[in-house]
């Protein structure tokens, strides 16, 4: 087998959650470049629309389901349908996520518990509902959508950040217990990504958007692109011998201490 072909998706089925658009829109767009067949779900139907629209514009045949990934009976009727509709899922991405910028004494218990339901709770139950077929097919690969969050701490991020870290342990207690069954489990860390979301942080004049440059070594944010290829290389067979490992894709943040003031 040539190089090349080791990075190769064809005939594989990959399960992207919340991948309607943004970081998990473009990590399944790239899978299907290199051969995948794209599944997806959002929390409602009008999001799955807006997916599929965005899917067929950019020539993905992709199947779009509804499925709360929090809801453990949803999830597991989801993946039956799937292995049923479209065949047994060989790659999940678990990229469905939310944060919520609240300082920690102003945050409820309510709102810490749905931060982490969704960001650890959701691709603990996901994960636990494909990793069956993954163990009958002989192999199998999950990557979960953590966070330079999973390293550090930032203010009004409590609940984010605990879910972040806690997913990185997931990430790599899941490589040790499935492991010997040829499933491979890593994480991506984003770093600063340009997205609709952060759109308004990065305006030329805004303090923000001159902070994290001045922090990224790189000295931009990060296209949704720069994720692709990170994300195709784990779910490929190039990396089957890389386990519990998280790839932080951030331009060099975690790595730098930032320039001296002048």
């Amino acid at each position: 087998m040539g190089i090349l072909e080791n990075f190769s998706l064809q005939g594989k089925v990959a399960l992207v959650t919340g991948a309607s658009y943004g970081i998990g829109f473009a990590i399944a767009s790239g899978m299907a470049d290199a051969g995948a067949t794209i599944v997806f779900n959002d929390i409602n139907q009008d999001l799955v629309d807006k997916g599929m629209a965005a899917y067929k514009e950019a020539g993905i045949k992709a199947y779009g389901y509804v499925c709360d990934v929090t809801n453990e009976e949803q999830v597991t009727e989801l993946v039956a349908k799937i292995e049923k509709e479209v065949g047994v899922i060989d790659i999940l991405v678990n990229n469905a996520g939310i944060i919520k910028r609240i300082p920690m004494l102003e945050m409820t218990a309510a709102q810490f518990r749905q931060v982490i339901d969704v960001d650890l709770n959701g691709p603990f139950i996901v994960s636990k509902a494909v990793i069956p077929g993954m163990i009958k097919k002989g192999h199998g690969k999950i990557i979960n959508i953590c966070s330079m969050m999973s390293e550090l701490g930032r203010e009004t991020v409590s609940a984010y950040a605990a879910a972040k870290g806690g997913l990185k342990m997931l990430t790599r207690n899941i490589a040790s217990e499935y492991g010997e069954y040829n499933i491979q489990c890593n994480g991506i860390g984003p770093g600063y990504i340009e997205t609709p979301q952060t759109a308004p942080l990065r305006t030329p004049e805004h303090p923000f958007n001159k902070f994290i440059i001045s922090k990224t070594p790189a000295a931009r944010w990060g296209k949704t692109d720069d994720l692709v290829g990170p994300a195709v290389f784990l779910a490929s067979d190039a990396s089957d011998f890389v386990n519990g490992h998280v790839l932080y894709v951030d331009g060099g943040i975690l790595a730098y201490i930032g320039k001296q003031p002048q």
